[in-house]
């Protein structure tokens, strides 16, 4: 596996279509999420100045995506991880986490949070494996069941 992360766009190919893979398997593990979603982010606040979208591509083919958002002068959220199916246990999805780790400590952020939903059992395991803390509920999202922080 040859991993490589590049600054992209969630309104721009290929991380547009792989954001709606990601949607696609939120709505099915969430029924009614597409009518009240938990947490809305637009393109333009992972994108530069203050944010930042990663696409992973393993051997030139697109297989991951996630993004870095303000919360904060010096925090940021981390958002949409996603690895396709056929990357999964790889070791893509921690790759990625640091990845976006980087890029929050390039931007300027001390600490990042994110949350998890219920069905994100194996997100929610490589969160705790990689040092988030929970922290209380800081973004209104219903759907999540784990909000973590981490020191940058």
């Amino acid at each position: 596996m040859t991993l490589e992360f590049r600054a992209g766009r969630s309104d721009r190919s290929p991380g547009r279509e792989l954001l709606a893979e990601l949607n696609a398997l939120l709505d099915t593990q969430y029924p009614g999420r597409s009518a009240r979603p938990g947490s809305v982010t637009t393109p333009e606040e992972m994108a530069p100045p203050r944010g930042r979208f990663l696409v992973g591509y393993d051997d030139g083919e697109a297989v991951a995506i996630g993004g870095v958002r303000p919360l904060g002068p010096d925090v940021a959220e981390i958002k949409r991880m996603y690895v396709v199916p056929g990357a999964r246990s790889r070791g893509v999805g921690r790759a990625l986490l640091v990845a976006l780790e980087d890029a929050a400590r390039e931007l300027g952020y001390a600490r990042v949070r994110l949350d998890a939903g219920a069905e994100q059992r194996h997100s929610r395991a490589l969160f705790a494996d990689a040092g988030y803390r929970a922290v209380p509920a800081y973004n209104g999202n219903h759907i999540a069941v784990f909000f973590g922080e981490k020191e940058l």
